[in-house]
């Protein structure tokens, strides 16, 4: 289930002088000298390429070649041009910008993302999807249940693009029904190391194999069969090793977990980072070595990795972090590191500089776009232990204390569950924002279950959820009311996707709660099992499928205790979300109902997972913030 992270709810803000939007910065992409970033920026308006200094931030060059494209998919090549995805309605246009003029290579009937430039420069990489019916991955709108079931997938498919010919047609290479996710260029150019799946590409990625893939005939050959989810396969300079994030990640695009490496030739996969009480979240295998992404407890740290080491971080900070291949992208002697980074209270700036250097030498903000930003929030991490384990969260407080002693909170659980609450710039149209500006405390736990305290932190929820992770984040309740001035009498939840299955859960397990918001949640495991569209994501989780195992399946679901559930609740779902149908939201507003609990529910139309288009999450805002008002706030 799906991560939301502030990080990826970011709105326009207002300055205190003026209406400002925030500028914004994506897909950032760093030159292989390590001494250009390029990015895709906006500050409210459309959006362009811009390049700029490492050295300092200042722009370097504009591209914008098609005035009615939106852009994606920014890399380098290895001399230095830049490769980006120009996108319209129906079609994706292949573009190559050299030093002086930029020219269109191919154009995709369909969608298409990840350009790779090959090793020898005269080739790009592309995952297509020709003819695609629906955006990729199960967090986005689905298709109508029309027709025959399951007769039918969009394929996403490696195809490859010579760049001094552009291309009169797009031909996958990759062999047809199977979907591929990830990739990286072998170093001699003539193949491929990708994560990739027979059948379903939203339902299958939790059971993708490591393989080779040949660039000219496109025939796979398998690496391994990892017993863990895998993401960002990496071939090592000399190309006889694939390095790989595994663990267990209950999301595509959720990524976390321990470094393993492998022989591309095939082997067992080797864990060079077992034990650690941290979560690698992006690996690059540079020509000095790998290097890392970790989250540490409340920090983001780049590092670099020695196999059979512990990572040796450079630079730490109690932020988050972002770039267009990972969480930060490293330059091809792994010398200088360049991301996207922020905190609750300072909005974006790209960072840059050497990875192991510390202070003014190391790396540094490099872009100044938003230091008038506002805060709207003053955060502290609070830290915990319970039941043996060592907990963090995220305590927001408003800038001016709520008048009359003691404040509301609002407890918000991070989706996954394998997951975090990262640091991210809250803004006046998010929801931290809005319950911020409405008086209220904002409680951010990553209890058991989360990222940041090491895989058996991550793997402690299995088999029990809503178990010890619920316990956890009522200790840290506790924890809060020690450090900060909580009226326990006015508290909330609210979660979306994994959180939204807690907010429903808890309310079958305590009535310390006022409200509760749950978006996208789960309510019967079971009958979720037969009905979503991504089942496969159950199986590390609960250790078999609900046909063999139904009981553990019913002991979860709220469904089967709606009898203790007490707490008034809002409801919210997409019409079209595949990831947790509306059908579970409609059981927990019919047993809600049926037991006389006030409880309303709205299921927005054609809206995929969480519902994240502008005007339908205001509208979820101002709904929370009412109930919220109504059943907490204003109860003494």
């Amino acid at each position: 289930m799906r991560l939301i992270l502030a990080a990826a709810l970011l709105a326009s803000t207002a300055a205190p002088a003026a209406a400002q939007a925030l500028h914004q910065y994506g897909a950032l992409a760093i030159a292989p000298a390590g001494d250009r970033v390029a990015a895709i920026e906006s500050n409210g308006s459309r959006s362009v390429v811009t390049v700029r200094s490492v050295a300092d931030g200042h722009v370097v060059r504009t591209i914008d070649p098609c005035k009615t494209c939106s852009y994606a998919g920014l890399t380098f090549a290895p001399n230095g041009d830049i490769v980006l995805l120009g996108r319209e309605t129906g079609s994706v246009r292949l573009i190559y910008a050299d030093a002086t003029t930029t020219r269109t290579i191919a154009t995709i009937a369909g969608i298409a993302q990840t350009p790779r430039v090959s090793p020898d420069g005269k080739r790009i990489a592309l995952l297509v999807t020709l003819g695609a019916a629906k955006e990729s991955g199960a967090t986005q709108a689905g298709v109508r249940m029309i027709g025959e079931i399951g007769e039918k997938n969009d394929e996403q498919r490696l195809a490859v693009f010579d760049i001094a010919r552009p291309a009169t047609n797009v031909t996958p290479i990759s062999p047809a029904g199977r979907y591929v996710y990830e990739y990286d260029w072998t170093p001699d150019g003539r193949g491929f190391v990708a994560t990739t799946a027979l059948g379903n590409g939203d339902n299958n990625w939790w059971v993708a194999s490591l393989d080779a893939i040949d660039a000219q005939t496109g025939a796979v050959r398998s690496i391994a069969r990892p017993a863990t989810q895998l993401n960002q396969p990496r071939v090592s300079p000399d190309g006889r090793t694939v390095a790989f994030i595994g663990g267990l990640m209950s999301d595509f695009g959720s990524i976390g977990g321990d470094v393993f490496t492998v022989p591309i030739t095939g082997g067992t996969p080797r864990n060079i980072t077992a034990g650690a009480k941290s979560t690698v979240t992006t690996i690059d295998w540079t020509a000095a070595g790998l290097r890392t992404v970790t989250l540490s407890g409340d920090q983001v740290q780049f590092g670099t990795l020695t196999p059979g080491a512990a990572v040796t971080p450079g630079f730490a900070k109690p932020a988050s972090s972002s770039a267009g291949d990972g969480r930060a992208v490293f330059s091809a002697d792994g010398r200088v590191v360049a991301a996207v980074v922020q905190d609750y209270e300072h909005a974006p700036a790209i960072y840059a500089g050497p990875v192991a250097a510390t202070g003014a030498a190391g790396v540094r903000q490099i872009t100044h776009d938003n230091d008038a930003a506002p805060a709207m929030t003053r955060a502290r991490s609070v830290a915990w232990t319970n039941e043996g384990f060592n907990v963090q969260g995220w305590l927001l407080a408003p800038r001016e204390a709520p008048a009359g002693g003691k404040a509301p909170m609002i407890t918000m659980v991070h989706g996954g569950p394998s997951a975090a609450s990262m640091p991210g710039y809250v803004s006046a149209g998010s929801m931290n924002g809005a319950l911020l500006k409405a008086g209220y405390y904002v409680f951010l736990p990553n209890p058991r279950g989360s990222y940041g305290q090491g895989e058996a932190f991550t793997a402690a929820n299995k088999r029990d959820f809503g178990g010890g992770d619920l316990r956890d984040i009522l200790a840290g309740i506790d924890a809060v009311e020690r450090v900060a001035p909580i009226d326990d009498n006015r508290l909330g939840l609210g979660g979306c996707s994994y959180g939204g299955f807690m907010a429903m859960w808890t309310n079958t397990q305590t009535n310390r709660f006022k409200a509760i918001v749950a978006g996208a949640g789960l309510s019967n495991w079971v009958s979720y099992y037969g009905t979503n569209g991504i089942d496969q994501w159950l199986l590390p989780f609960f250790g078999k499928t609900m046909y063999d195992d139904i009981k553990a399946y019913e002991d979860v679901s709220a469904v089967y205790h709606a009898k203790t559930a007490k707490t008034p609740t809002f409801i919210y779902v997409g019409e079209r979300d595949i990831e947790v149908p509306p059908t579970q939201s409609i059981e927990w507003w019919h047993a809600l109902k049926d037991r006389g609990v006030p409880v309303s529910l709205v299921i927005y139309p054609d809206a995929g997972h969480c519902v994240t288009a502008p005007d339908q999450a205001s509208d979820v805002r101002t709904r929370a913030i009412a109930w919220f008002d109504r059943y907490v706030k204003n109860v003494r």
